[in-house]
């Protein structure tokens, strides 16, 4: 197309396309997963496929529960140890187990691994009265959290059913510890000790991964092979920052979207993509990109109002990121699955919504010509990187059908 007439359809068709994409939005890689019956959900963990998400939702009556979400079967309550109250917190590769923590019949917090054929499994405490588990191995066999001792203190442990809850520790001069991930093996632990960030091993123990120049850090997420460590850490202003660390470079700032704090959730099995809250928005990092809003960088795919506001997982790979934010259909907070690649649109149904038609068709023309960015990616039919021919063709082969 020339350049002249590729500029005057742009201008005859752009408040045709904004004004019908504000309507329609782009659903093709976004699920919001509902609640329980309740006014909000949280999303803390993500299979390696993307099949199972697990977190909290609010029941009918108001109370937390644990859930277990699959797209045929929706989301599954998995009750307590006794309680009115449960969450999940981590999954393992497989989707088959999960962790979290529950109230018992007498009201104390309780670390469970939770199995199909199982059901919720109380993995007890260090001799104290609670326990709460935040991270499980890709493998389901080692489980990771917090347990007060027999002292009443606050102590990291790590759990296999051969060993039960052992306790890491603390940093020198510390008198509390929380473990928040392992790595893939079960083998890296890290969390936080005395207010520092740490990464225990059984070879090296509790090591001290510093701060970014303030009084504080935390280590919530670390890579497969237990080389890479994120979380939050203050700076030398007292600002919350997003960090990634590693043995060679230490801990580095991933900075923010423009705002004051961010901190980092998760991060993919490679150590290459990082997710978290920067300023009330969903973030993804790479080395390549820097911080991204997820609500930009899919801007296409959210319906008008709806707001990704914490990215609290990753899979493995990188490609399913969940989290919460706010649903503006149901005018709820809801736990949510990102896809962030999706799939194609053979029929050039590019807006998902059951009927090939002018939305989608215009939507083609806005961008013919383009190359694929964060705004225009969910019209490119074909997923070749551009937007031309092919995929207008797709779109006029296709009209009607559907509707």
């Amino acid at each position: 197309m020339k350049h002249w007439a590729h500029n005057g359809l742009k201008a005859l068709t752009s408040a045709w396309v904004l004004a019908l994409l504000a309507t329609a939005g782009w659903s093709q890689s976004i699920t919001w997963l509902g609640t329980l019956g309740g006014s909000q959900s949280w999303a803390f963990g993500v299979s390696a496929d993307g099949a199972v998400v697990v977190g909290v939702a609010q029941n009918a009556a108001g109370q937390a529960r644990a859930f277990r979400w699959t797209a045929s079967g929706g989301m599954q309550d998995l009750g307590t140890l006794g309680g009115d109250w449960s969450e999940a917190s981590g999954v393992s590769d497989d989707g088959s187990v999960v962790v979290g923590w529950s109230y018992n019949a007498a009201g104390q917090a309780r670390a469970f691994r939770w199995t199909a054929s199982g059901g919720m499994q109380d993995l007890g405490t260090l001799g104290g009265d609670w326990s709460a588990a935040s991270g499980v191995s890709a493998d389901g066999a080692v489980v990771v959290g917090v347990a007060e001792n027999a002292a009443g203190q606050q102590r990291a442990f790590r759990w296999t059913a051969s060993g039960g809850m052992q306790d890491l520790g603390t940093l020198p001069g510390g008198n509390y510890s929380a473990a928040y991930d392992v790595s893939a093996d079960g083998a890296v632990v890290v969390g936080s000790a005395g207010g520092r960030a740490f990464r225990w091993t059984p070879w090296s123990r509790m090591q001290d991964l510093g701060t970014l120049g303030g009084s504080e850090s935390v280590a919530l997420g670390v890579s497969a092979n237990g080389r890479v460590v994120v979380g939050l850490a203050r700076n030398a202003a007292g600002q919350a920052r997003a960090f990634r660390w590693t043995a060679s470079s230490g801990m580095q700032d991933l900075g923010t979207l423009g705002g004051r704090d961010s901190l980092a959730y998760a991060v993919s099995a490679d150590g290459a993509v990082v997710v978290g809250w920067a300023g009330g928005r969903a973030f993804r990092w790479t080395a390549s990109d820097g911080m991204k809003d997820l609500n930009t960088t899919f801007a296409c795919l959210l319906t008008n109002g709806s707001v990704l506001i914490y990215a609290n997982a990753i899979s493995p790979d990188g490609r399913y990121i969940v989290g919460q934010g706010y649903n503006a259909a149901t005018g709820r907070y809801e736990a949510f699955l990102l896809d962030t690649q999706a799939p194609l649109s053979p029929n050039g149904d590019v807006n998902r919504d059951g009927c090939v038609d002018d939305i989608d068709m215009l939507g083609v023309l806005f961008e013919f010509g383009e190359p694929v960015n964060d705004l225009n990616r969910c019209v490119d039919v074909n997923r070749d990187g551009i937007i031309d021919d092919a995929d207008l063709l797709i779109v006029l082969f296709n009209f009607g059908s559907g509707c």
